[in-house]
């Protein structure tokens, strides 16, 4: 097996060193490869493929943080054929929520989730997806 050097805070190590203990894991490169597992894998359901989908992306970051404010705004502008809607909240005293709901393909939705997931400074990124013809018989309601 081939050894990597990944550079990371040491707060976010010390939470996967126990998380490895909690959990039973043989160490922090075992919790390591499965995460990158599941994070590979999170957008390679077959079944979400050449379906038109709805997602929700929720972002949370530091209220000091105007450079992770200004990325949201720049995404939300440069993917707006993708954005549906966006909203901005603030969480108690210290953080910001930024909230993106998605309309289009596997593809576009995954590339816009990874873009957010890249942003410096993130705390958090939550997101889901739903196929919109999933909606059935509710679909022709009015």
């Amino acid at each position: 097996m081939t050894v990597v050097s990944v550079s990371m805070p040491d707060e976010l190590l010390e939470r996967i060193d126990a998380f490895s203990e909690e959990h039973g894991y043989t160490g922090r490169s075992e919790v390591i490869r499965e995460a990158s597992r599941n994070l590979l894998g999170e957008f390679e359901d077959k079944r979400l493929e050449d379906r038109e989908l709805m997602g929700v992306v929720t972002v949370l970051f530091k209220f000091q943080t105007t450079s992770v404010e200004e990325k949201m705004m720049r995404l939300r502008h440069e993917h707006e054929e993708l954005v549906a809607s966006n909203f901005h909240s603030h969480v108690g005293d210290h953080y910001c929520m930024e909230l993106f709901i998605l309309e289009g393909s596997l593809e576009t939705i995954s590339t816009f989730v990874g873009k957010i997931r890249a942003t410096k400074d993130i705390l958090t990124v939550d997101y889901s997806v739903i196929p919109v013809d999933e909606f059935g018989a509710f679909a022709n309601l009015e």
